[in-house]
């Protein structure tokens, strides 16, 4: 009796055993089938891209950066009838293009002021309008700073703008304008003049030929220096010109 019930244990143990071999292989079909089912999706997706990378392609693609001026080049840079400071005759001319907004213009102001003590005649200081638009009171504080230069005024402008960069408001412009001494009627029509506001697109117009697109930038006669660089860079330049026309 103990050998037949043996036997049917061992029988029914393969039967479970089998069931157990089947069902595992059931659903590992299953899963294969589930995952063939979403590589073919995925195949299909793929097969579909070409027709979307057409239509992503004929979209318009965003504009280049505008190249920068390559400091080791020389630029043909016209003063015009900007604000000069020092002799005409000066060996060395550096063009400034400013935004009086601009924080880091107000730190390029020292650096130029020991320029001027270190080198005297032999350097002029040119000043050109960039008015960024991330600087909303700094249009206005340009134009004011035009019409001063109508009247001959403008380096006392400059001076009292980048004195306090944070108060450009209309009512402090036209307190430096009194305080430097300029006609005020003359003034207040300069400021809605086409005339200064197409001196200033100009100046702007000329930093884009140029490839300038920051303040401050500086052109020491047609070499190009981006940023409020410290004394030192100026001098490395400056001394390089006088050199070669010594």
């Amino acid at each position: 009796m103990a050998e037949q019930a043996s036997g049917r244990s061992t029988i029914i143990g393969a039967l479970l055993i089998s069931l157990g071999v089947i069902g595992g292989a059931f659903l590992v079909a299953s899963a294969l089938d589930r995952t063939t089912e979403q590589l073919e999706q995925v195949a299909e997706a793929f097969q579909e891209r070409p027709a979307n990378g057409a239509r992503a392609a004929a979209r318009p693609t965003p504009p280049a950066r505008p190249r920068r001026p390559d400091p080791a080049q020389r630029y043909e840079v016209e003063v015009g009838e900007a604000p000069v400071r020092g002799e005409a005759e000066a060996a060395v001319t550096i063009v400034e293009w400013s935004d009086f907004q601009c924080p880091f213009c107000s730190r390029a102001g020292p650096t130029l002021a020991q320029i001027e003590q270190e080198y005297g005649d032999d350097v002029r200081i040119v000043f050109k309008h960039l008015p960024l638009s991330i600087h909303p009171q700094a249009e206005a504080a340009h134009a004011a700073a035009e019409a001063a230069h109508r009247q001959g005024r403008f380096w006392q402008m400059h001076d009292r703008i980048f004195a306090n960069q944070r108060d450009l408001s209309p009512s402090t412009l036209e307190r430096y304008a009194r305080e430097i001494g300029l006609d005020m009627e003359r003034y207040a029509r300069d400021l809605e003049s086409d005339a200064i506001r197409e001196r200033i697109e100009a100046d702007k117009a000329q930093a884009r030929e140029l490839g300038v697109t920051g303040t401050p930038a500086f052109f020491i006669n047609g070499r190009f220096i981006s940023g409020a660089q410290p004394f030192a860079s100026f001098k490395r330049v400056i001394d390089d010109v006088l050199e070669e026309q010594a």
